[in-house]
């Protein structure tokens, strides 16, 4: 038994070589040929995010510096969108909403009853406007009727109303000012002119200054130009400052406007909400008075 199951042993040994002998012969699978790499597709350029477009705002120039900061902060948020101010007097915004060939309109008083209906009304501010003298002037209040006569040049002298025996120095604004025409027909009404003997300034700085600059001089201008280079007199009592113009007390205010051809869409009604939104209102509050 001990050779016969050497003889098998030897037998299988065998038959395993031989089988390592052909599987080594045969031949081997030739390897897949590499697929080529895809062609890289280029890269694509990115899309702007956010807001984009362009918006022209036009009219009022006591508006309008108002107008550039509530532009600067809005294009910091959207470096997407281009907004250009300009201005060219209440008359031209509100046209310039009319007939389209601006975004937005701007205006520095209420529209004239012929004037409702034709644009959208959008109002952003409140601007109050002070009657100011010198601040070495005695006068410390005027009735609406005296500063009528003032400008009118019925009243010629300080001392036709409680002041020094002076002659009082008129300055105005010049014709297309948002100011003066809020002016004349708050305080002048219809039909008044001011006197061809007031002198002219042709902005709310200049005629601070040459109110400033003048012991007999008497002026007047927006809220936000008020310091304490000029005193802003009382009205019929009343002071000039934000609570009194909010509360309805004091008399001189006008709106602050913007006007659209139609409801605003896109990124004009996305500014104009901006404008209205808390953030937009703290920066309206730095010089005027708030709407929300």
């Amino acid at each position: 038994m001990g050779i016969q199951r050497m003889r098998w042993l030897t037998v299988l040994l065998a038959v395993a070589l031989v089988l390592g002998l052909l599987a080594g012969c045969a031949p081997k699978k030739p390897a897949e040929p590499a697929k080529p790499a895809e062609p890289q597709q280029p890269a694509q350029p990115q899309q702007p995010q956010g807001l984009s477009g362009s918006i022209q705002i036009a009219g009022s120039t006591s508006v309008q510096p108002l107008s550039e900061e509530l532009a600067k902060a809005f294009m910091t948020k959207n470096p997407g969108v281009t907004i250009n101010v300009a201005g060219g007097g209440s008359g031209a915004g509100i046209k310039a909403a009319q007939n389209g060939t601006a975004d937005i309109g701007a205006s520095s008083r209420a529209l004239k009853p012929e004037e409702k209906g034709t644009v959208v009304e959008h109002q952003i501010a409140i601007d109050g406007i002070a009657v100011v003298v010198h601040p070495s002037n005695k006068v410390d209040g005027l009735t609406l009727a005296q500063v009528k006569d003032i400008f009118t040049g019925k009243i010629t002298n300080w001392k036709q109303v409680g002041g020094k025996d002076a002659p009082i120095t008129v300055f105005r604004r010049e014709d297309g000012s948002g100011t003066l025409g809020a002016f004349t027909e708050l305080v002048l009404g219809e039909g008044a002119k001011i006197t061809d003997k007031a002198l002219q300034q042709n902005s709310n700085g200049a005629m601070r200054t040459a109110v400033a600059g003048d012991p007999n001089a008497i002026g007047f201008l927006s809220f936000g130009y008020l310091n304490n280079e000029v005193k802003a007199v009382k009205i019929e009592g009343v002071e000039a400052n934000v609570d009194n113009v909010k509360a309805g007390k004091y008399k001189l205010s006008r709106p602050f406007l913007y006007l659209t051809q139609k409801q605003p869409e896109g990124v004009v009604k996305a500014y104009i909400d901006f404008v209205l939104s808390p953030e937009g209102q703290q920066i309206v509050g730095k010089e005027y008075i708030t709407v929300k």
